[in-house]
């Protein structure tokens, strides 16, 4: 599917709108800290969704019809509250409550319908199972959503993911799509170093997916491989090849930032930078 230059601009606004949320939520944390470099990792593939790919509705956060979001990396919250308020389910007020006493917004996903967040996540290798009982439901009720499942790839090195992967494709899911935020690292180090997968596109498409791979930053190719139609019996795997902590220099490839103080000097740095980088891809 072809792009149009003004829904690439849209997406690309609400991006960086995202970036200088996140950075304020993780002022505001303070002491509490937050999981910085996932949650700005994220942020191109949430914006493509919530800004134009996904179909849901502020006004009616359960529209039967709805496309399904369900972030299984549940530790990149910040870019899902960030888009949640991009999006008019959250205020900018509600952020800077971001893991603070009495706060609705925790560090990882807490179900609250009202505010579009339809499970609990954070335990991470079962958001695609979640993804698959909610693509089989949504079939069975003869609805045209799609359901898609936002993993990390330190996350494949759960045996749960491997599991869901197969049923997925046994039950042929066309209507699921699982994203692969691959920046290459984890809490402890890098993938390679603590349990390298290998060539995860290869071992999806071995499993019976249909695979596409792309530049997780690059808002038209995340644009066109997400909101094209998937006319196959395969359940789709995009691999978006990432950097954890894009947008922030001193967050970008340095894993320090996996989950960290952000005190108001970085604040500062960070987001002057991000001011002069402008809208962000």
């Amino acid at each position: 599917m072809a792009s149009n230059k003004a829904e690439l601009e849209k997406i690309k606004s609400f991006a960086f709108k995202m970036r200088k949320h996140i950075l304020n939520m993780s002022l505001a944390a303070g002491a509490y800290s937050s999981h910085l470099g996932g949650g700005l990792s994220m942020v191109d593939i949430a914006a493509t969704l919530f800004a134009s790919v996904m179909k849901h509705d502020n006004k009616k956060p359960q529209w039967p019809d709805r496309d399904r979001f369900i972030l299984s990396k549940g530790h990149g919250v910040l870019g899902y509250y960030s888009a949640l308020c991009e999006s008019g389910y959250l205020t900018e007020a509600d952020l800077i409550t971001f893991e603070q006493p009495d706060s609705a917004l925790l560090g990882h996903p807490v179900r609250n319908l009202k505010q579009g967040i339809d499970f609990s996540t954070g335990s991470l290798g079962m958001g695609l199972s979640l993804g698959i009982g909610v693509a089989l439901s949504v079939r069975m009720k003869k609805r045209k959503s799609r359901v898609f499942v936002l993993m990390g790839d330190g996350e494949t090195n759960e045996g749960s993911v491997w599991e869901g992967v197969m049923a997925a494709s046994q039950y042929q899911l066309n209507n699921l799509i699982a994203i692969i935020d691959k920046n290459g690292y984890q809490q402890t180090g890098t993938n390679k170093d603590i349990m390298c997968v290998g060539d995860i596109a290869t071992k999806f498409k071995g499993f019976g997916w249909k695979v596409k791979v792309v530049d997780g930053h690059n808002i038209s190719e995340l644009y066109d491989a997400l909101s094209s139609q998937n006319n196959s019996n395969q359940p789709l795997a995009v691999i978006a090849n990432t950097v954890k902590g894009k947008g922030v220099s001193i967050a970008e490839n340095n894993n320090d930032w996996h989950h960290h103080v952000l005190t108001k000097s970085n604040y500062d740095e960070a987001m002057e930078g991000l001011l002069e980088s402008g809208e962000e891809s």
